[in-house]
């Protein structure tokens, strides 16, 4: 295809600027010309025919005169600075026509491809006056998006010619990972710690900080109750302790290829980014110092110990672009780097994949070292297709075999897991649905048992 021709077809699809010809002209234009070869079967002069095509398109050039110049029309573009993965926003236009002449247009916005697109969009805007439009989209990717051009076109009332512009609006928008499940615990923990029907309880009565004096409940230990606060309010009250504040937490996040396996919504890294984040949350909630470490083959981030909710942003902005990488993770060298940094004892909590944790033998011997100074908990995600083949009913002999592989599968995977926990390492696997509320009640638990 040549430049000319390229130039000539960008005018038709929405591209930076040009004068086409719109439907109701073209409509117009064929039963004129069927009318001129009636005519030319009645050996019309072909000078007459020459002629009235001049004379049509010069009266058709007047509906230019009402249609307002490009400097007369511009738009504006509101955009959310930062969007929540899979979440629905609303993006606001507002359309100034400066011109004395009412026109009707239509727009594309240059969104990036994995955003959900509503165009071409119509509308219109009076002489002198502005006009509100909005437009719902949704992204179902992380990353950082520039969002540049909007592409319109506008004509008159009479409708034969249409103008085309491309704007530049520049706006920058981060696609952050679904905090769903971190509002949630921020709004209401002791609801959201709700885990197969059983709450979250300290193991350890009377140990700790002292939190507040509230009123005994039926199952409270009679041992904390205040005969103090109780004979002055002539209410039975008790005290309520909570686990030490200050400790350290460091959150390990996998993002080798294994990470990339698709799930019922996004990948296992998705998961595991917003798992990771309610866990950052609840931690800092409660006074603690938090680390986060992505790594794949190597160490992609890491954002020093802190505490303080501020620490959670600053935590967001490090990992809310982290993608999976080809590679397979080497988990050898993340644990090595991570004894250079990480000198006080703390909580390791790695979301990664079980099954392929478990096969890293050199994984284990920087972990027994590990294991003297810090605390490891390892969260991953069932696997779902394993555990739906070992349900399988074995009716023909290839759902037989297949079954059977699947039992061989997980009985290693079972002895595996037995081993490492002999060595003091404990590793949790839960339902995609549930990671978060798993990574969240395995961390309180330790805390309120001591074990830190």
């Amino acid at each position: 295809m040549t430049r000319q021709l390229k130039s000539l077809l960008g005018l038709f699809q929405f591209r930076d600027r040009g004068i086409l010809p719109t439907e109701r002209l073209i409509g117009i234009y064929i039963l004129f010309s069927i009318g001129l070869v009636l005519l030319a079967l009645m050996d019309i002069a072909w000078t007459f025919i020459i002629l009235s095509n001049l004379a049509f398109i010069s009266i058709t050039m007047i509906d230019l005169l009402f249609i307002p110049k490009r400097d007369e029309i511009f738009f504006k573009r509101s955009f959310p600075d930062e969007m929540e993965r899979g979440h629905t926003y609303k993006v606001e236009l507002e359309v100034w026509n400066q011109s004395n002449f009412p026109v009707v247009y239509r727009l594309i916005d240059g969104l990036p491809q994995t955003f959900t697109r509503p165009f071409p969009m119509e509308g219109d805007v009076g002489e002198k006056s502005k006009n509100l439009q909005f437009y719902e989209t949704v992204a179902p990717a992380r990353g950082k998006y520039e969002i540049e051009k909007l592409y319109y076109r506008y004509k008159s009332k009479i409708g034969l010619w249409e103008k085309q512009k491309a704007e530049l609006l520049g706006n920058t928008v981060k696609v952050i990972p679904d905090l769903t499940s971190t509002k949630q615990y921020l709004e209401n923990a002791q609801r959201f710690l709700m885990y197969e029907g059983i709450k979250i309880r300290k193991q350890q009565q009377g140990v700790g900080e002292f939190a507040k004096i509230r009123n005994y409940v039926v199952g409270d230990d009679p041992r904390k109750i205040n005969w103090r606060q109780t004979a002055k309010l002539h209410e039975v009250m008790t005290n309520e302790y909570e686990p030490e504040h200050g400790k350290y937490i460091t959150i390990l996040i996998d993002c080798g290829r294994m990470m990339g396996a698709e799930l019922k919504k996004g990948n296992r890294l998705e998961k595991a980014l917003e798992a990771a984040l309610t866990v950052t949350a609840a931690a800092l909630a409660k006074g603690d110092y938090v680390a986060v470490l992505a790594f794949s083959k190597n160490v992609k981030v890491y954002i020093p110990p802190a505490k303080g909710m501020a620490h959670l942003q600053r935590i967001l902005q490090a990992i809310y672009h982290l993608e999976v990488d080809a590679a397979e993770s080497n988990y050898g060298e993340v644990l090595q780097y991570l004894q250079t940094v990480q000198k006080k004892r703390s909580l390791l909590l790695l979301f990664s994949d079980v099954r392929t944790f478990l096969h890293e033998e050199s994984a284990l011997l920087y972990l027994k070292r590990i294991r003297q100074r810090h605390l490891f908990l390892m969260i991953g995600l069932e696997d779902e297709t394993l555990l739906n083949r070992i349900k399988d009913e074995p009716i023909t002999l290839q759902r037989a075999m297949i079954k059977s592989m699947a039992q061989k599968q997980m009985i290693h995977k079972k002895r595996e897991k037995a081993k490492w926990e002999q060595q003091g390492l404990q590793l949790v696997e839960a339902r995609e649905e549930n990671l978060a509320v798993a990574a969240v009640s395995s961390y309180i638990q330790i805390m309120n048992r001591g074990l830190l």
